[in-house]
C-alpha cells in the first residue's frame, strides 16, 4: 500500500440545490444562468453592431423579439424529438408547456431566436446578415454561461471515468425538484463513482468558438453572416464529440443520439454556407437620425440659451439605413459627409435594377433607380415655369423628408432586402 492509495481520489464537487424559495417565488440556478447569458450576449451584440454603425439600442429591439422566439423553439424542438415524455403511454401533454421543469433544446433555440431577430431587423431596417454576424460570439458566450445550469441541476453528464477532474453527481429528489436526497444524517447522497463532466466541457469549447470568431472575424473581416456561419461550424463541431460521451437517455436513430446527426447535418450546412457566399462586411448609415445638435456660440454667453443645456437632445430612431462600404463608412464617421453613389446604369446592378445592395465581391453598393417622382418639395417652381430642372430637383433633395432624400439619390432603407 502506498501513500498515494491513501490520498482521496480529485473530484469537482457538484451543488446539492439548485432552487431557493424566495417567500413563495423559487429562484431557479439554471433560470438565472440563461438570463445572465442573454445579457451577456445582448452586451457584445450591441457593441458589434454599434461598430457597425447601427443605432445605440437597437439589440433591446431585436432581444424583444429573438428571446421569446428562441425559448419557443427551443421547447417546441425538444418536444418534439422527445414527444413520448408528453403524448406516449402514461405521458402527459400539458406538461408539454411546463418549460419551468427543464427540456430545451439548443437546436430550436437558434432556428427560433433566428426568425424572431429576422422580424425584428426587417422592422428596422438592418440587413438580417449584419445582426448574424454582430449575435455570432455572443451566442457561443451565452450558451457557456447556460451550461453552468446544468451543474446546478446535476444533469448532462457522462459515463464513469477516474480522471483528476471527474465530476460527482448528487442523487436528486424526485419529489422535492432542485435538490438532492439526504441520508438519515442530513448528507446529501452521492450516486457512486465520478463521471465525466460533459457540460464543462461544452462550456470551454463554446469559450473557444467566442475566441475563434473574434480573431478569424477580425483577420477576414467576414460578412453576409459568414460569422455566424463559422459559429455554427464551430459550435456543431464541439457538440458532436461531446454529444457521443453522454450517457442522459436520448432518442437515436441507428443507433446514434439524435442530437449526433443533428450536429452533423447543421455543420454541414454552416460549411456551405461559409464557402459558397462571399462578400465584404456592411456597414451602415443611419436614414432619418436627428442631426448633432450645433453647439452654442461663445461669442457671447447672454446669447447662450440655457434652456437647450437643461434638456438633453434625444436621438431619433432612424427610418433605416443604407448600406456601405467600410472605407466609406469610416469617411462619414470623419466628416459626417454622406457619400456620394455614381450615378446612371453603373448604379444598378447587373440586370436586376435593385438599389442599394452592395456589388458582391466588391464592397462598393449599387445605387437605385433613377427618381421618376417629379414632385418639388419646398420649391415654388410649377409646371409653368420650368426655367430651371437641375435648381428644382436640388430644392427637391433639400427641402425633403430624410427618407425622399435618400430616394432621390438612389437609396432605399436597407430593411427591403434584408
Amino acid at each position: 500500500m502506498t501513500l498515494a492509495s491513501l490520498s482521496p481520489q480529485a473530484a469537482l464537487p457538484s451543488p446539492s440545490t439548485a432552487v431557493w424559495q424566495l417567500g413563495p417565488v423559487p429562484i431557479r440556478a439554471y433560470a438565472l444562468c440563461i438570463i445572465a447569458g442573454i445579457v451577456l450576449a445582448c452586451w457584445v451584440t450591441e457593441r458589434r453592431l454599434r461598430q457597425r454603425g447601427v443605432a445605440p439600442g437597437a439589440v433591446l429591439d431585436i432581444a424583444v423579439w429573438a428571446v421569446p422566439a428562441g425559448i419557443i423553439g427551443a421547447r417546441i424542438y425538444h418536444v418534439i424529438t422527445s414527444p413520448e415524455k408528453y403524448f406516449g403511454a402514461g405521458g402527459e401533454p400539458m406538461k408539454a408547456f411546463a418549460i419551468w421543469e427543464g427540456g430545451l433544446g439548443i437546436w430550436g433555440a437558434v432556428a427560433g431566436g433566428a426568425v424572431g431577430a429576422w422580424i425584428a431587423a426587417r422592422q428596422l431596417g438592418i440587413p438580417f446578415g449584419v445582426v448574424a454576424d454582430a449575435l455570432a460570439p455572443g451566442l457561443p458566450l451565452a450558451q457557456a454561461v447556460g451550461r453552468l445550469g446544468n451543474w446546478f441541476n446535476n444533469e448532462l453528464f457522462g459515463a464513469r471515468t477516474t480522471l483528476p477532474w471527474g465530476l460527482e453527481i448528487h442523487r436528486m429528489d424526485p419529489d422535492n425538484p432542485g435538490h438532492a436526497l439526504r441520508d438519515d444524517a442530513g448528507q446529501p447522497i452521492l450516486e457512486p463513482g465520478l463521471y465525466q463532466p460533459t457540460f464543462l466541457y461544452e462550456l470551454l469549447w463554446n469559450l473557444g468558438v467566442v475566441a475563434l470568431v473574434f480573431l478569424l472575424d477580425r483577420r477576414l473581416k467576414l460578412g453576409r453572416g459568414r460569422a455566424f456561419a463559422l459559429y455554427v461550424m464551430g459550435y456543431t463541431a464541439g457538440r458532436f464529440w461531446i454529444e457521443l460521451m453522454r450517457t442522459d437517455e436520448a432518442n437515436q436513430i441507428l443507433g446514434v443520439r439524435l442530437n449526433v446527426w443533428t450536429a452533423a447535418l447543421v455543420f454541414l450546412g454552416g460549411l456551405i454556407y461559409f464557402v459558397r457566399v462571399r462578400g465584404p462586411q456592411e456597414f451602415l448609415i443611419p436614414i432619418g437620425a436627428t442631426p448633432t445638435p450645433t453647439p452654442p456660440p461663445a461669442s457671447d454667453l447672454s446669447q447662450v440659451d440655457l434652456s437647450e443645456r437643461e434638456t438633453p437632445t434625444r436621438t431619433a430612431a432612424p427610418e433605416g439605413y443604407r448600406v456601405v462600404s467600410e472605407e466609406q463608412y469610416a469617411a462619414w464617421q470623419e466628416t459626417g459627409v454622406v457619400p456620394a453613389e455614381p450615378a446612371g446604369d453603373e448604379a444598378a446592378g447587373p440586370g436586376t435594377g435593385e438599389p442599394g445592395i452592395d456589388e458582391p465581391g466588391t464592397g462598393e453598393p449599387r445605387t437605385g433607380e433613377p427618381r421618376t417622382d417629379d414632385t418639388v418639395v419646398g420649391s415654388t417652381s410649377t409646371d409653368d415655369d420650368p426655367a430651371d430642372d437641375s435648381s428644382a430637383d436640388r430644392a427637391d433633395v433639400a427641402g425633403a423628408r430624410p427618407a425622399d432624400r435618400a430616394d432621390a439619390a438612389g437609396v432605399r432603407p436597407a430593411d427591403r432586402d434584408s
